[in-house]
């Protein structure tokens, strides 16, 4: 009996010395070539990490809404089984590109890709017409868990993530990205103090904030399921940092030369991530309920005390000397600026009050 053979064009690489094909295969054979569910099997045995469910919506979503401009980088596979490997004859020499024959019996096992490979299958259930877009594969030949393993491990742990703050600046089909970009651009408050690439700053920086933490702060403010239009979402966001920045002298310091960026950050709290999500916190609910005043009272920012040393930030942002940024330090630094500024607190918020006032953390 004759094994069906699964034939793809390849073209051949060698790395530390063992051979590998890169195929470009169609969508709609994704789901049918790597078949083999590990999720029952115990993870000292399997070569992948279980499946994140609650990614695959959102990974399915990217390709339907973007037919026509999407990319998903390559899978890496292990091959089970036998496989061949006929070069094409280039005058009269072996070649690199050939056609890569994998044996019918043959298992296919991802090592880097089973989120791509699942959001692929979803997003072919939603729109068919995906099957015949395609996608690169990287075989290599299996070597056994051991090798697997370590080529999951290596893949994993060697790749290097770009920083959220440069993720969110080149998201182009996020509409808020484009809100803050426009902002971050266009408004004094924030013109050569804002680290676009980098999500945290050096100690030695001159800048004051991180791209993303403004991009976190301003989400507050907005709301993204409404937005139509850009112009009067930059509008607001402009206006409302505009504001806040009036209050801080130490932004101005900074932005005009006169006091340092790392002494700033170094001496005062309103410079961090946390404070700045506060602030987008506390101005959205300022808002709500003065819509017609908020600039006014924006302006009682002034007698907030803002140094690290003042002790309303102990155990509420500053934490054994360190700046803690977590939702319960969002909601406890909201407090103190809602209170500033006449906004009433929530009875959760107030609830949290109590909690910290009486030594319950």
């Amino acid at each position: 009996m004759t094994l069906n053979v699964t034939k793809f064009a390849a073209i051949k690489g060698k790395q530390s010395g063992d051979d590998y094909f890169t195929v470009i295969c169609e969508m709609g054979l994704i789901p049918k070539l790597f078949l083999f569910n590990e999720s029952t099997i115990p993870t000292e045995l399997r070569a992948q990490r279980h499946i994140n469910k609650g990614r695959i919506p959102e990974m399915a979503k990217y390709i339907v809404d973007n037919p026509k401009n999407y990319i998903f980088s390559a899978l890496t596979a292990s091959i089970d089984g036998n496989i061949n490997f006929k070069p094409l004859q280039i005058n009269g020499k072996d070649s690199e590109v050939g056609e890569l024959e994998i044996s019918g019996d043959a298992k296919l096992m991802i090592n880097d890709g089973q989120h791509r490979r699942a959001a692929i299958e979803k997003a072919l259930g939603e729109n068919p017409e995906l099957r015949k877009d395609s996608i690169a594969v990287v075989f290599f030949k299996d070597k056994g868990l051991k090798k697997s393993q370590q080529m999951f491990s290596d893949l994993n742990r060697h790749a290097i993530r770009p920083a959220t703050s440069i993720a969110r600046l080149y998201d182009h089909r996020d509409p808020v990205a484009e809100i803050i970009r426009r902002v971050v651009y266009e408004t004094e408050v924030f013109k050569g103090v804002v680290e676009m690439e980098r999500s945290t700053i050096t100690e030695r920086s001159s800048k004051l904030f991180p791209f993303s933490g403004i991009y976190s702060a301003s989400k507050y403010l907005i709301n993204t399921n409404e937005i139509k239009k850009i112009e009067p979402a930059v509008k607001l966001l402009g206006s409302f940092w505009e504001t806040v920045g009036e209050q801080f002298n130490n932004w101005k310091g900074v932005r005009i030369g006169n006091l340092s960026g790392a002494e700033v950050r170094r001496d005062y709290i309103n410079t961090h991530v946390v404070i700045l999500q506060a602030l987008g916190i506390a101005g959205r609910d300022l808002m709500e309920k003065y819509p017609d005043n908020w600039k006014k009272k924006l302006k009682k920012l002034k007698d907030i005390d803002w140094q690290k040393r003042n002790k309303i930030w102990d155990q509420r942002v500053i934490v054994n000397g360190r700046v803690v940024k977590n939702n319960k330090s969002i909601m406890l630094a909201s407090n103190v600026i809602k209170k500033a500024i006449g906004v009433s607190l929530s009875a959760k918020e107030k609830a949290e009050e109590s909690k910290m006032k009486n030594g319950k953390y």
